[in-house]
């Protein structure tokens, strides 16, 4: 029954979202797609609760490379690249950023993570150009299975399975999978047996 129920309100927040469909498909023809995504999942991270979360699901499942139904994404939470890919039963919390990224199965990100699209997203070696006006070098930053992700860390390098980052970590460098890493920039403080 709870699966039949849940089946429903999916269908009923895709009725819903239905419009924000139609003007992300507008948007993504007159600014590409990155762009329209950004400014649509920002209105739609302000709706609370679980209707937000469904609504939220709903629209992600359609738009980004992966966005499996048991994903959860909370309030205040923007992505900005439709290559972003989140798997079964993941947790993405309040208030997060998510760019070029692929959050694998079972994984938790905690309040206020950020995972931009790798650490050189704006170019800094050519002085010639102004920075805003270099392309960009979005790279895939991979979260392993089953990861946990803290309060506020900002993720730009690969974690592997099972790994844990700490709260306001910055992780600069790819992590091995079973470990504690914590730290600015992170350092493995211990293995997980």
């Amino acid at each position: 029954m709870r699966t039949l129920l849940k089946n429903i309100a999916f269908g009923l927040a895709t009725v819903v979202v239905a419009p924000a469909l139609a003007s992300f498909a507008i948007r993504s023809w007159l600014l590409g797609p990155d762009r329209a995504l950004e400014g649509s999942t920002q209105a739609l991270s302000l709706v609370p609760g679980l209707a937000g979360q469904y609504l939220r699901r709903a629209f992600l499942c359609r738009v980004l490379a992966e966005c499996h139904p048991t994903a959860t994404v909370e309030f205040g939470t923007v992505f900005s690249c439709t290559g972003a890919r989140l798997e079964a039963d993941v947790y993405v919390g309040p208030r997060c950023h998510l760019g070029l990224a692929h959050v694998k199965r079972g994984t938790l990100l905690a309040a206020a993570v950020h995972v931009p699209s790798g650490a050189r997203i704006h170019p800094v070696d050519e002085t010639g150009t102004p920075l805003r006006d270099r392309p960009l070098e979005r790279r895939l930053v991979t979260i392993g299975e089953d990861a946990w992700i803290g309060t506020a860390a900002i993720v730009m390098a690969d974690v592997g399975d099972h790994t844990i980052v700490g709260a306001g970590a910055v992780v600069t460098a790819p992590l091995p999978p079973h470990v504690v890493a914590a730290g600015v920039p992170a350092r493995v403080v211990k293995t997980r047996s």
